[in-house]
């Protein structure tokens, strides 16, 4: 057999080993912490589709879903995409806060997203900062783009939070120009065990604060933390909303109910509680 003969293995990328799942289990799993089970997958369509399943026949809080490629990985607005195998965070996990109103779940995305920028920002050394609702943004050569995205889903009596990080893409596997990684926002580790660690342990912290105060984003210190990471607040954008509407206005807020608050002019503020944000004045000049 020749070397080009030679099938490819899981080592066969020395820069994007495997995880190591015994050590992330004795990092994560322990008595009377959130997260109750770890799994790991080599590769599946979804991670929050394969948990929504596990999550109807009946699943504990806590449980975590990993894959080391997804194939068929689900964003807002239906979007999917693709990274190469072990590339990137690709988990999902299974929360049930059943003791918080129901009203207030809407609140776990933008949760999702400061545990992710916080946990990056330690485990990484990347300055990582929010778009409404679900994205996560790094710079590269001065330019905001896109690292990650966050989806969470109702399933059985609890909430499927996915998440999805570049971690090691580089320049010519981006998706679109407007995409990149950590390693290209310059991370001083890229080590998936050690950002994963770094997100769910956060993750876990923030949660555990708004669950004690039974939901109130403004109690738990979750609306503040939120908005001081948001960069979209304080941009000129446009709101692309259900039913084919547009709205342009500068985001000055994010309100009680984790909407953004849109100036629109005539002093009108209108608040906007789902639908696809492009910011007209991004860093850099550019259109994020």
């Amino acid at each position: 057999m020749t070397p080009s003969d030679t099938p490819q293995s899981r080592w066969s990328d020395l820069d994007r080993p495997p995880l190591n799942v015994p050590a992330l289990r004795r990092g994560l799993l322990r008595p009377g912490g959130l997260w109750t089970s770890l799994d790991v997958v080599e590769t599946t369509g979804s991670t929050n589709s394969d948990l929504a399943q596990r999550a109807a026949a009946g699943l504990d809080e806590g449980a975590v879903l990993i894959a080391e490629e997804q194939t068929a990985g689900r964003g807002r607005l239906d979007r999917t995409w693709t990274a190469p195998a072990r590339s990137g965070l690709f988990f999902s996990v299974y929360l049930k806060p059943g003791d918080v109103p129901a009203e207030r779940w809407g609140w776990l995305p933008l949760l999702t997203g400061v545990a992710a920028a916080t946990g990056l920002a330690r485990s990484a050394g990347v300055d990582t900062a929010l778009k409404w609702p679900n994205d996560l943004l790094v710079t590269v050569e001065g330019a905001e783009r896109k690292a990650g995205g966050i989806l969470a889903e109702r399933a059985g009596d609890g909430v499927v939070v996915g998440m999805g990080v570049n971690v090691s893409l580089r320049a010519d596997e981006l998706p679109a120009p407007t995409a990149a990684s950590l390693a290209l926002a310059g991370a001083v580790s890229t080590d998936r065990e050690t950002l994963l660690r770094g997100v769910l342990r956060s993750l876990e912290h923030w949660y555990g604060q708004w669950r004690a105060a039974d939901g109130d984003a403004a109690a738990s210190g979750l609306q503040e933390a939120y908005a001081a990471g948001c960069a979209t607040l304080g941009r000129t954008v446009r709101a692309q909303l259900p039913g084919d509407r547009t709205l342009t206005g500068e985001a000055v807020a994010i309100d009680g109910d984790g909407r953004l608050v849109l100036s629109t002019g005539n002093g009108l503020q209108e608040p906007v509680s789902a639908g696809d944000i492009i910011h007209l004045r991004g860093a850099g000049g550019g259109l994020v």
